[in-house]
Formats: structure tokens, C-alpha cells, sequence
């Protein structure tokens, strides 16, 4: 049996989720257009929803922002513990 992430290890689709946020960094991101490019068409409307709160957790709460009524966006600071977590460089500016 497949091990289970604990609730502050994001999971495959929490992951594919930071991925196209991480690709669209300081841009909002509909809940629709997360769902589409992740490929969780299968999946409920709010799998963005949940996934947005494990990375919140994973990555800190200012981490993304919500923008009403349009989506979510990565913020600088997020995109930074994004790549960190991800085991990724991280480039910061003096």
C-alpha cells in the first residue's frame, strides 16, 4: 500500500497545482485553469481549494494570495519557498 503524505506534504496533484502556479508567478490563476492544466477534470470544482490550503501549509500562509472572485496567485516570498521546498535554486535579489 502507497504511503500517504502527511497533511503538510503536498501530494502529486497539490504539486502539479504549485507547478502552474510557480509558471504563472505574480499572475492570477482561475480555480477552472488550475483544474484544467493540473488534469484533475475528474475532480471536483474545489480540489483547487483544498490544494491551495496544503500548500498554504507547506509553504507558509502569505504564501498565496487570494484574489476575490478571480483565483489565486504565488507571491514573491511564495515562489521562493516553492523552489525551496521543490529542492530548486533560488535566486535572491540584494
Amino acid at each position: 500500500m502507497a504511503e500517504r503524505p502527511s497533511p503538510l506534504e503536498p501530494g502529486p496533484a497539490d504539486l502539479r497545482i504549485l507547478q502552474i502556479l510557480m509558471e504563472n508567478a505574480g499572475r492570477v490563476c482561475s480555480r477552472d485553469t488550475l483544474i484544467r492544466k493540473a488534469g484533475l477534470d475528474s475532480s471536483t470544482k474545489r480540489r483547487a481549494d483544498v490544494s491551495v490550503v496544503v500548500l498554504r501549509r507547506a509553504l507558509g500562509k502569505d504564501s498565496i494570495q487570494t484574489v476575490r472572485q478571480r483565483g489565486w496567485l504565488l507571491t514573491e516570498s511564495g515562489l521562493i519557498s516553492a523552489k525551496e521546498l521543490l529542492g530548486l535554486q533560488v535566486d535572491i535579489q540584494p
